[in-house]
């Protein structure tokens, strides 16, 4: 006599593990505090002496701690970036994480110039290689998801953060070529977003990723500063203000969905916007460096706290489309 056939088995569930579903998007805020990290380094003259660095060293642990969990991440199935590359959330966080070795090396160069120069050239072969894989992430995306968003700014025109680090370490021409070779692609990435959002709206919860309109126009301004152009420099510090006032009369609704993880998005653009001002080193821009630094000290931190909170409460991923390991 047969037996019956046994039952199903159930189905095996998810394996368990630390960092299976590391965020990107966790890297956007660290990339903002480092920013304003930077931003009161240049404007010691308002701080008690010593402030700026105990936030760089504390910020720097941080990105080391985030980067450690994205590689256990990536260890256990390296497709993973690739996922992570065909959802903006992922693109926009992946980038952020390229983006703040540019910082981290600036951070350096006080206390170490050969580990600054190995920060910035390895930054500049990182980046190289992740914006080879956010073209090849667009290029494999349906048609709809190739439209030109702020995030490609950070894939795109990031480069402009090397001189940050170049510049004091003596590379002024790789710093002026970089400066000349990003210019023409913000421009052509700020005409290209204006015409689409005149031509359609933009979705509500999208509607943050648009304050990165203003780093381009803040870096350009920090950097030319420092290589003694300073017309250039006063231009683009002009362009940022412009930018910055029209996100802030349409805050209302660049903010109508409410909190959510890409309010990241603003805290790299404010800080680069403080340090753009503080470069000028005259006034009116000075004080109003200093004024916008004190708007985004409250406001960098608080939006990094809640996003962090995300994460520990194993919320962000999701919430971000996150791909699981």
């Amino acid at each position: 006599m047969s037996r019956p056939p046994l039952p199903p088995l159930p189905p095996i569930p998810p394996r368990p593990g630390l960092f299976r579903q590391t965020p990107p998007a966790a890297f956007t805020p660290v990339f903002g505090l480092l920013g304003l990290g930077l931003a009161w380094r240049r404007a010691a003259f308002a701080l008690p002496p010593g402030a700026a660095e105990l936030l760089l060293g504390a910020v720097t642990l941080l990105y080391l701690s985030v980067v450690a969990a994205y590689l256990a991440k990536a260890a256990r199935r390296p497709a993973v970036v690739a996922e992570d590359l065909r959802v903006l959330p992922g693109r926009s966080g992946l980038t952020a994480a390229s983006l703040s070795v540019f910082l981290l090396a600036a951070v350096a160069v006080p206390y170490s110039a050969p580990l600054a120069r190995t920060l910035l050239f390895g930054g500049l072969a990182l980046h190289a290689l992740l914006a080879v894989l956010y073209i090849r992430a667009l290029l494999a995306a349906p048609p709809e998801q190739r439209r030109a968003t702020p995030v490609w700014h950070l894939a795109f025109v990031g480069f402009i953060l090397a001189p940050l680090s170049a510049v004091p370490l003596g590379y002024t021409a790789l710093s002026t070529a970089i400066l000349y070779a990003t210019i023409p692609v913000a421009i052509f990435i700020w005409t290209l977003s204006a015409v689409q959002v005149a031509r359609d709206s933009v979705p509500a919860p999208l509607r943050p990723f648009l304050a990165i309109h203003v780093a381009p126009a803040a870096l350009f301004a920090t950097v030319s500063a420092s290589l003694g152009l300073p017309q250039m420099a006063g231009a683009f510090c002009l362009l940022m203000l412009a930018i910055l006032a029209l996100l802030i009369g349409l805050a209302r609704w660049v903010t109508a969905a409410g909190f959510s993880p890409l309010w990241g998005a603003f805290t790299f653009p404010a800080a680069a916007a403080c340090s753009a001002c503080l470069a000028q080193g005259e006034e009116p821009f000075r004080s109003l460096g200093a004024a916008l630094l004190i708007g985004a000290t409250l406001m960098i931190p608080t939006i990094a706290w809640k996003i962090m909170q995300l994460w520990a409460e194993g919320k962000l991923g999701p919430k971000t489309n996150a791909a699981i390991a």
